[in-house]
């Protein structure tokens, strides 16, 4: 969507009125519906003026192509000023300048992250040249225009305000700044030079129209490149009932139109590959030139699966492949040919950070794409705000008029392969009866600790092996380290023990981050993902009185947001409360006590409480 475009010399002259800014309000106004705020108006007469300095040349054409605050299709990014034209050898050009008004920044341990002042608090923000390449990888790898008719795109950032401080062109930014040179105060005349190096002759090919208007679309070589990071790697290889789930759904996708849409649910429990089989389709279907996305509420998987496709913690193009459940809210129907949700049973109702956006994520999804494909396990809902059930999928399957086709996952990979630990876990978590009273020590390797030092030790020694085990706890703990980086969250004075929840600096890649064994996760960093081993502190939300569990939500954490709601719940409905926020209790722990794929250690902060799993265990 373009939201002001005109020549070189008509945005002169349009600078010249000295109403830029209400010129661009007014597009804005016509083209989006709505204006935009008083701050945002100054700063685009502001980093405009200095745009009119640069452009104003002879050598730059006067009938070069130029366009504002240009949106991109299927994202709420906007480049901010585009140059249009044609080179020596008449091929297009666009050069995509991100501006920017800032004067300092700091840098950060990230990658591609710097801390700047902005909204009345300093922020961690991409850097202003991995912006701009980042908005050029994203058209260069689904524009179909883009990458068809060969229209060259030239990213770089202009900070007019800033003086060079080996900060924000400091060498830990090198690799963007190289992919999108950084123009800082002094450097004027070398953004004019960048921009005449290839902006010869005017736009007479009408470059932003053949953006704009280009279909959406993954490239070829996007698709190869994603395919071969995938080729090789044993964690995305599909066995089994894996295989058969695959293969449907593709088949669903390709007979899939705006007419007739197709929803598939997978059922599968922990460890049945339901990830493995999403990982493939989404490559598979992106190779045949499927506009498809990688859907889950939890960032954690989303963030660590884009590291190991790309092989190493850079930001890249793979991250335009990957999307969280809330973005659908104002899209258009049928924009995607598929929408692959991994962990649908933990979608919400409403969407944003202040769930004040939307109607249904499910609904939003289904209504966006084609196909969709649901993986669920109704047994994994964490959350009061998690909505995720079959009948819910297929109520707006219905509305939609989209054929169901439901299908099981029942191979199990993690837990050593062993049902018989699941069945298990599920009894004596008193989730369900099974006939699986005991556990085959030999399949599973399950300890109880009395001693949380023990289980730390124990954990640090497991992990030496191939970095694939941690500790996890239960929300009970309010994180006071996010304030006071010096402070302990989860303490047990008379043993010695103290540690940290996962460190923000870290993000969702906690599980992976070969320090991060020192910190202990929660639901919101493992869910969807495995370990070899995993260690489970129980807090005081989780209780065994005389055999029978007692789960007591006010225990948890006040930040913890799962439970959120659970007070007023309880004074409308208090026994529906009891037995949701009890259902949300014991799957969030049958959750953390699956992870580990070959053992689980647990500590729990109350004696009765171990002694019930240890006499589960003599049995």
């Amino acid at each position: 969507m373009i939201i002001y475009q005109n020549s070189k010399a008509s945005f002169i002259e349009d600078v010249l009125t000295n109403n830029i800014d209400g010129i661009i309000n007014d597009f804005f106004k016509s083209n989006i519906g709505y204006t935009t705020t008083k701050s945002e108006m100054n700063a685009w007469k502001n980093s405009l003026q200095y745009m009119d300095r640069v452009l104003n040349h002879a050598d730059i054409p006067d009938d070069a192509g130029i366009v504002i605050e240009y949106q991109i299709p299927q994202t709420s990014k906007r480049i901010d000023f585009i140059i249009t034209g044609e080179g020596d050898q008449n091929e297009s050009y666009a050069v995509l300048v991100e501006l920017k008004q800032w004067s300092e920044a700091s840098i950060s341990a990230k990658d591609g992250i710097v801390s700047t002042f902005l909204g009345k608090n300093n922020r961690e923000v991409s850097h202003p040249s991995y912006q701009a390449w980042s908005y050029a990888a994203l058209l260069e790898g689904f524009n179909e225009a883009v990458y068809t008719k060969n229209i060259q795109l030239k990213p770089c950032a202009y900070l007019h305000n800033y003086t060079p401080d080996n900060v924000i062109d400091n060498p830990f930014y090198s690799d963007y700044i190289a992919k999108a040179p950084l123009f800082l105060k002094p450097d004027a005349l070398k953004l004019r030079s960048f921009i005449k190096s290839f902006i010869r002759y005017g736009d007479r090919k009408k470059v932003m129209l053949l953006i704009d208007g280009g279909r959406i679309r993954p490239s070829k070589s996007l698709a190869d490149s994603l395919s071969s990071m995938l080729k090789g790697n044993d964690e995305f290889i599909m066995i089994d009932d894996q295989k058969v789930v695959f293969e449907t759904a593709k088949q669903l996708a390709q007979r899939s139109s705006e007419n007739k849409k197709h929803v598939l649910i997978v059922e599968g429990g922990p460890g049945t590959g339901k990830s493995v089989v999403a990982i493939n389709l989404l490559v598979s279907l992106t190779k045949l030139g499927l506009l498809s996305q990688y859907v889950s509420k939890n960032s954690a998987p989303r963030i660590v699966y884009e590291a190991k496709l790309k092989g190493a913690f850079k930001k890249s193009e793979i991250s335009n492949f990957f999307s969280g459940s809330g973005s659908f809210t104002s899209t258009a129907e049928n924009i995607f040919d598929a929408l692959i949700v991994d962990e649908a049973h933990r979608l919400n109702a409403k969407s944003g950070m202040f769930a004040n956006l939307g109607e249904n994520q499910i609904k939003e999804i289904i209504h966006s794409s084609k196909f969709s494909i649901f993986f669920i396990d109704e047994n994994q809902k964490v959350a009061l705000q998690d909505i995720g059930e079959i009948d819910e999928i297929q109520k707006w399957a219905s509305y939609y008029n989209a054929a169901v086709t439901r299908l099981e996952l029942n191979s199990q990979f993690r837990c050593n392969g062993s049902d018989g630990y699941l069945a298990w876990l599920d009894h004596i978590l008193q989730i369900r009866e099974t006939a699986n009273t005991t556990l085959d020590k030999s399949e599973y390797e399950f300890k109880v600790f009395d001693d949380p030092e023990e289980l730390r030790t124990a954990i640090f020694e497991k992990n030496k092996i191939s970095n694939k085990a941690r500790l996890v706890a239960g929300y009970c703990w309010p994180w006071k380290s996010k304030k006071d980086p010096n402070a302990l969250d989860i303490e047990f004075e008379d043993f010695g023990f103290g540690m940290k929840w996962n460190l923000a600096t870290d993000g969702m890649t906690w599980i992976i981050q070969p320090e991060s064994v020192h910190e202990i996760g929660c639901i919101h960093t493992c869910q969807g993902l495995e370990l070899d081993y995993v260690g489970v502190i129980l807090g005081k939300d989780f209780l065994v009185r005389n055999g029978k569990i007692i789960t007591n939500a006010a225990m948890r954490a006040s930040d913890d947001k799962t439970v959120r709601g659970f007070k007023r719940l309880m004074k409308e409905d208090s026994e529906k409360a009891a037995a949701i926020t009890a259902s949300i209790i014991k799957n969030t722990y049958r959750t953390l006590m699956t992870r580990g794929m070959k053992g689980c250690y647990i500590y729990s902060v109350d004696p009765e409480t171990r002694h019930y799993f240890e006499r589960l265990l003599r049995h």
